[in-house]
């Protein structure tokens, strides 16, 4: 979840650093730090501060010159924000420095042996565990006593290290936390997300759990935590720097939002299959023949992935008859589920390195389970653990709440419905029917992006509400969920999703005129069904906001969404709530591409 940033070369390290760790702002911090040396250097220099890159930015002295470096934003897991549990952490002598992302499990043991031998800790966090642990090796080079520091170490960790007696080099180690190496022209960097890198390289290295690296300025290698050389070859990343800015719009959220017509384009462009009524997915790594012996798909996911999931899995159902189910990775695994061999597992994150998601994946992998990957990083940790999968295409997603990247993962997720279903009894018909629908979305995206006005006013009322209910039934309930999600992750207001059948079970007594309700009401075979639940919530004075094909006469406002196949209407109904959230938020002057407490990449548990 936090940010780790570093460069060994000739420029000058700290506005290399500091730009680094402003690209990296959107996953999610409450302190920053940065440390630098270079080979005529007497030491290490540091500089921590609790608060945003800016307040790090404004301790720097003038003269904090260095040609290598490493720089971190936290997010807070062991201690508090504040200037002392911030990275990087030193050691007593003042000669090693760590970064770390993760979290060191056996850390109060360590601490308390540490201790013991009369080690004396500043900070409250686990990282600093792992500084003393280096610093104490009587091993000869930096890779060693990083190596021997880790066989003592359990948990999850995405480290960088500098040592003043080895000014020339930075070494890095990983498992279960991203790290990838940034190769550039007699110029080396290190990064946990590729955000910080394309400014200066799109040749990365991303290294696999279990692996470490040696960056010096004119050379990289990489092996394994066991000392075992490992090939890495570079690969080519397609964003580019100008992704990251914020093109014209006030917020990184809200240009993600109104990129959804073009995100949406991207992943459909090349993949469907005109004279067969199907589409091409030569990522699965499932031919026709594996295709027809699933008997059922698990979808795994956190958070909007897994709304996402649900609404995948109600897509394979209709169109490829095959039982389908979502649940929250972070569930799965602890429950010791059953693994079935005839089961297809899809596993679906954003960032592809998800630590609960990527976590179910391995034991998955290890039951001898075939795991599919829905992604939006090319070479993420994910992707390259499952048996195959598909790229989501959604460009880089800045904002700490996901928009672009949940649309694109429904229109995955219809893709490959559509493919399983024209492998079994999907009739050619209903393909063509499909495949018109998808060519629709993008244009429909673009229509109700135009009604960002009346939504904002929407926004606005419902901004004094303290709770809001969402309901949807069905294929509206994964939207409900989203929705839900969305507008207290942004705004910060109390919100529940509820089937909408499930009201006379219990949330009515919660309706009342001042909790509005937001009601997904497409025009499909349940319509009546659900004006029947409008019915309940008016005869009692509830506030309905309706998202639908067309008005509804029980809703004090309706939004209308234009009407597609009935099985992807799902897809183009959250867009106007992540519309009302976005808005509800600015009303209010909450910190719109970085809410409170979150963060972009989960890579903790």
């Amino acid at each position: 979840m936090c940010g780790i940033v570093g460069y060994i070369g000739k420029r000058d390290v700290a506005p290399l650093l500091l730009e680094g760790l402003q690209r990296l702002e959107y996953r999610g911090y409450d302190s920053a730090g940065i440390v630098v040396t270079s080979p005529k250097a007497a030491g290490l220099k540091m500089v921590k501060a609790k608060g945003r890159v800016r307040d790090l930015e404004a301790k720097v002295p003038a003269r904090f010159k260095g040609t290598t470096g490493i720089a971190h934003t936290r997010w807070a897991t062991h201690g508090a924000p504040s200037d002392i549990n911030a990275h990087p952490h030193m050691s007593a002598d003042n000669k090693v420095a760590v970064v770390h992302n993760g979290i060191i499990d056996n850390a109060s043991d360590l601490r308390k042996k540490l201790e013991a031998d009369g080690i004396e800790f500043l900070s409250e966090t686990d990282t600093e565990v792992l500084t003393h642990l280096i610093a104490r090796s009587q091993a000869e080079t930096l890779e060693e006593k990083v190596r021997q520091a880790l066989r003592l170490i359990e948990g999850t960790y995405g480290i960088a290290v500098m040592h003043a007696d080895f000014p020339d080099r930075i070494v890095t180690a990983r498992n279960g936390s991203p790290v990838v190496l940034g190769i550039g022209e007699k110029e080396m960097f290190v990064a946990s997300d590729i955000a910080a890198l394309v400014a200066h390289t799109r040749q990365i290295v991303t290294l696999d759990d279990g692996e470490m690296a040696t960056l010096k300025a004119d050379d990289f290698r990489t092996y394994t935590t066991e000392g075992t050389r490992t090939t890495a070859e570079p690969t080519t990343v397609e964003w580019e720097a100008a992704s990251y800015d914020m093109g014209g719009h006030d917020t990184y959220m809200h240009k993600e939002i109104h990129e959804q017509a073009d995100a949406v384009d991207r992943v459909l462009r090349g993949r469907i299959d005109d004279r067969f009524s199907t589409v091409h997915l030569g990522g699965l790594n499932l031919d026709a023949r594996e295709a027809r012996q699933i008997r059922r798909v698990k979808i795994l996911g956190c958070g909007t992935s897994y709304h996402a999931g649900m609404i995948g899995a109600q897509m394979i159902e209709e169109l490829a008859r095959i039982p389908a189910d979502a649940e929250p990775a972070s569930e799965f695994r602890y429950r010791n589920a059953v693994v079935d061999p005839d089961t297809l597992y899809i596993a679906v994150s954003q960032s592809g390195e998800t630590y609960d998601v990527l976590a179910a994946v391995q034991e998955l992998k290890r039951k001898g389970a075939r795991v599919l990957g829905v992604v939006n990083v090319v070479g993420s940790a994910i992707a390259r653990e499952a048996d195959g999968g598909i790229y989501v295409h959604a460009g880089p997603e800045v904002c700490v709440v996901s928009t672009k990247c949940f649309t694109n993962t429904c229109v995955a997720f219809a893709l490959l419905a559509l493919h399983l279903g024209r492998t079994r009894d999907l009739s050619v018909r209903d393909g063509k029917r499909i495949i018109e629908g998808l060519r629709k979305l993008p244009g429909q995206i673009a229509e109700m992006l135009e009604q960002e006005d009346e939504i904002k006013k929407l926004a606005e009322e419902y901004a004094e509400a303290r709770s809001m209910l969402f309901i949807g039934r069905v294929r509206g309930y994964p939207v409900a969920r989203e929705a839900s999600l969305k507008l207290k992750e942004v705004s910060y207001i109390h919100a529940e999703a509820y089937p909408a059948s499930e009201l006379k079970h219990g949330p009515l007594a919660l309706i009342e005129p001042a909790l509005p309700t937001v009601a997904i009401v497409p025009n499909d075979d349940l319509l009546e069904k659900n004006r029947a639940a409008l019915e309940e919530i008016k005869a009692r004075s509830g506030r309905i906001l309706a998202v639908a094909h067309e008005c509804q006469e029980k809703a004090d406002q309706t939004i209308v969404v234009p009407k597609n196949e009935d099985e992807l209407d799902p897809i183009l109904m959250g867009i106007p709530l992540q519309l009302l959230a976005y808005h509800t938020a600015l009303s209010l002057g909450r910190d719109i591409d970085k809410p409170r407490n979150l963060a972009k990449s989960v890579t903790v548990e």
